[in-house]
């Protein structure tokens, strides 16, 4: 085979855009978010709403984010764990605030996760079964999503009393953990159509922990219901320090609703789909554009300033495994 054509790159699927095209497309949108939802604010209001935040409720806002992000490093080490990931809870912690470090810098969320898995394992087949627990792990945030928003909406458009949402949040809860059960529960049939020899047999089999233990999969749903509430619980506090008092059941509502708007890949970390959605829905309870587009801007500056105590967390962990690797190549002072 000529030299030329052996060191050819893989051609793109047909029909994919470049690497390239699609952050510029990215990009785009993202611009024509922000357009979209500035053209009706008046500045002067909305800079006006900045500069009279009460900081301490933003700082409060900000803590809580924070302790979000830890109950989530938390829920993932508790789906990792029971599967041969034996790190310490500090870890995981660690590693999830490095995936927000790049969920930040990379066009879409999802280079985070790629991030988080290749630095849990050190070979391909570990990083295979890391992103599993990475893709479970989003799997059970999208189902605490879902739960609470429902449960919110719900009581909202019908008026329930408190007996009645939570009765329905259980009810929603038991379908989603039902669902992931079902799911789990076929890994022993889905192992038995597989040949012995198969590469697949030995990774699939890694996961049966899940089957024999379908506590795993409720406590993290679980835990990622206090994440979810964590978050709308982020955002109500931002809006308290611009001045905006509103039931918290608005919020479980809201939020959840704005971050499965993010989860899409249509925009840069969310920018434009956070402010506008915050925009639309914040409308019926009276909230002016410029006060809910200056909640989107706090929110995502709790989320920049979170993001960036994950890329010192990286810069950190990677000047120790230098100083290692120093240490290990000097000779012995006996010798």
């Amino acid at each position: 085979m000529p030299d030329s054509q052996a060191n050819a790159a893989p051609e793109r699927p047909r029909g994919r855009l470049p690497e390239w095209a699609s952050l510029l497309l990215r990009v785009g949108v993202t611009v024509a978010l922000m357009v979209l939802v500035l053209r009706g604010v008046e500045w002067p209001a909305l800079l006006a709403k900045l500069e009279g935040c009460d900081w301490r409720w933003w700082f409060v806002a900000f803590a809580t984010s924070l302790a979000t992000q830890v109950i989530a490093g938390i829920r993932w080490a508790s789906l990792a764990r029971p599967i041969g990931f034996a790190f310490s809870l500090g870890t995981f912690v660690w590693r999830f605030f490095e995936g927000q470090f790049f969920s930040l810098c990379l066009p879409s969320s999802i280079g985070g996760d790629v991030v988080k898995a290749y630095r849990l394992a050190n070979s391909t087949q570990g990083r295979l079964l890391a992103g599993c627990t990475v893709l479970a792990d989003r799997l059970t945030g999208l189902a605490a999503l879902g739960v609470l928003a429902g449960t919110a909406l719900a009581a909202d458009e019908f008026t329930l009393g408190t007996g009645a949402a939570l009765a329905l949040g259980a009810a929603l809860l038991a379908v989603c953990l039902g669902f992931f059960w079902m799911i789990v529960g076929s890994l022993d049939r889905v192992l038995s159509l597989i040949p012995e020899q198969h590469a697949a047999r030995q990774f699939i089999a890694r996961l049966l922990p899940y089957q024999q233990r379908p506590s795993l999969v409720t406590y993290a749903v679980i835990w990622s219901l206090f994440v979810q509430m964590g978050g709308a619980a982020t955002v109500a506090f931002v809006a308290r320090g611009l001045g905006v008092a509103l039931p918290m059941s608005l919020w479980f509502a809201v939020v959840p609703l704005i971050a499965l708007a993010m989860v899409l890949p249509i925009s840069i970390n969310g920018v434009g789909v956070r402010e506008g959605g915050l925009a639309f829905l914040l409308r019926p309870a009276g909230v002016p554009q410029d006060t809910a587009v200056a909640i989107g801007l706090l929110w995502f500056l709790c989320t920049i300033l979170a993001g960036l105590i994950g890329g010192l967390l990286f810069m950190l962990d990677r000047q120790q495994d230098a100083s290692r690797l120093v240490s290990m190549s000097q000779p012995n002072a006996e010798h």
